[in-house]
């Protein structure tokens, strides 16, 4: 999309940047403008690229003074297509992928362009890690602004529950840090409903001893026993060690040589997680798992950390569509089960999941106001993760994602949404974010009272 600024003006904004200003002119233009998921297809004016603060302040303050929309793109991996915006100004972080350990502290300074392949490769160097996401190229800043769940989740809670403190770039172009005793507020307000409040430009985290090899289940059992596993995981989940953090996931056999040929396309539950602690000891606790049923493949077993955190990567390709929505569910009864398995078989895009995550843990032992993140004390989040590579699938995709949700919020104890899996972003604040949304909206009010930043905010 062509900006109705001048040349003049849009040129003293690529000499101020230390990085690149790529515009719809630029043979870069296409590759910039483009975002991992490729139901999104939004034209911005110019995409600042930014070199670290000094340019996203320059950048920010170019937006406000010209009544442009902004988007804030860290990895660029979030579902909801958030890093970008048509006709308005993308302040890329990208090429702020830094990663500064302190082993002796075990804390992590990390730039907010950096992804947490990024992060797992350093922190691992020490035999450490910060909870992060379950595939390698997400990015730090999006999971960790809407709460960040990943394979260390009940041992060591949420990324957003392992922030220290960030920096951050206010509407106002002010470079504030925030910490348990600097704008406290925004602290708050970062840790799961940070979208919107400005640009983080960078994290500190805690780390925790990790690997480098841990215990992992990765074995798929056939669908036609979907229920019964569903209901063997419960009873399973119901009193597991906290090292423990196992996602079943309902999918269909991809085409891989590593699966028998004579199950592909067919319908499975796979149990995939790992043990964040011994590995000897957690390859006998997550053995039932294993053992539940004669399956389709076993790919379980101890191995480097690193290998597991990169394991889904080829699952999840950019340019692939997806569509993903989400629920807490309060109580995963047979009748729920049954749901869950019913809205799996009406699936019309075999390369999609539905996931349960398994919670608890860690994650609430932090307390539901303490943070933004919401829903703290549910067991188990629900999401429906449509991918598909089609272009003429999209509209059954996304019925069948809001139709499910729909049906199980009907028939489930349910509640709220997890805002890394937000659909299109078409819910309420107050179903995002619960009792806390009040608060959110008064910080985001207190930081950004034009709404520059607006619901777009920063993203995986």
């Amino acid at each position: 999309m062509e900006s109705a600024l001048s040349e003049p003006v849009v040129a003293g904004l690529a000499t101020d940047l230390a990085g690149d200003l790529v515009t719809p002119d630029d043979d870069a233009y296409d590759q910039a403008r483009r975002v991992w998921n490729g139901m999104v297809n939004r034209w911005p004016a110019m995409v600042a690229r930014c070199a670290g603060v000094a340019d996203v302040r320059r950048a920010v303050a170019f937006a406000r003074e010209h009544d442009l929309p902004i988007a804030v793109r860290g990895g660029g991996h979030g579902v909801a297509g958030a890093a970008t915006v048509d006709g308005g100004l993308v302040v890329d972080l990208s090429p702020m992928d830094w990663v500064r350990v302190d082993p002796d502290d075990r804390r992590v300074q990390v730039g907010a362009g950096a992804t947490w392949g990024d992060v797992d490769r350093e922190t691992q160097a020490f035999g450490l890690a910060v909870p992060g996401g379950v595939v390698s190229d997400t990015g730090v800043a999006g999971l960790t602004l809407g709460g960040g769940m990943g394979h260390l989740r009940r041992k060591h809670g949420l990324s957003c529950d392992n922030l220290v403190s960030a920096d951050v770039v206010t509407a106002d172009g002010a470079f504030v840090r925030a910490s348990a005793d600097e704008n406290e507020d925004l602290f708050w307000a970062l840790r799961g409903g940070g979208a919107e409040l400005g640009v983080v430009t960078s994290f500190e985290f805690d780390c925790h001893p990790v690997g480098p090899e841990v215990a992992t289940c990765f074995v798929w059992h056939r669908g036609e026993r979907a229920e019964e596993a569903l209901a063997f995981f419960r009873e399973f989940a119901a009193d597991t060690p906290r090292a423990v953090s196992v996602l079943p996931f309902y999918a269909w056999v991809p085409e891989m040589e590593e699966l028998p040929e004579s199950s592909w396309g067919d319908p499975a539950v796979v149990f995939f997680g790992c043990y964040a602690d011994d590995p000897e000891e957690g390859t006998e606790v997550l053995r039932p798992l294993r053992e539940f049923a004669d399956p389709i493949a076993d790919f379980s077993g101890t191995m480097p950390y690193l290998e597991l955190q990169s394991m889904l990567d080829e699952d999840y390709p950019h340019g692939r569509f997806y569509y993903w929505k989400s629920l807490y569910l309060r109580d995963l009864d047979d009748d729920a089960i049954a749901g869950i398995v019913e809205t799996a078989e009406a699936c019309p895009a075999l390369l999609s999941t539905v996931d349960l995550w398994h919670l608890g843990g860690a994650i609430a032992d932090v307390g539901e106001t303490e943070t933004a993140y919401t829903d703290r004390d549910a067991p188990y989040l629900l999401n429906f993760e449509a991918n598909w590579d089609d272009p003429r699938k999209t509209a059954a995709a996304v019925e069948w994602v809001r139709d499910s949700v729909a049906a199980m919020r009907d028939r489930s104890a349910a509640s709220g949404l997890y805002v890394n899996f937000p659909g299109f972003g078409e819910d309420s604040e107050q179903v995002a974010y619960g009792e806390n949304a009040e608060r959110l909206r008064a910080v985001a009010d207190e930081y950004d009272p034009e709404d520059l930043f607006g619901r777009a905010g920063a993203e995986t």
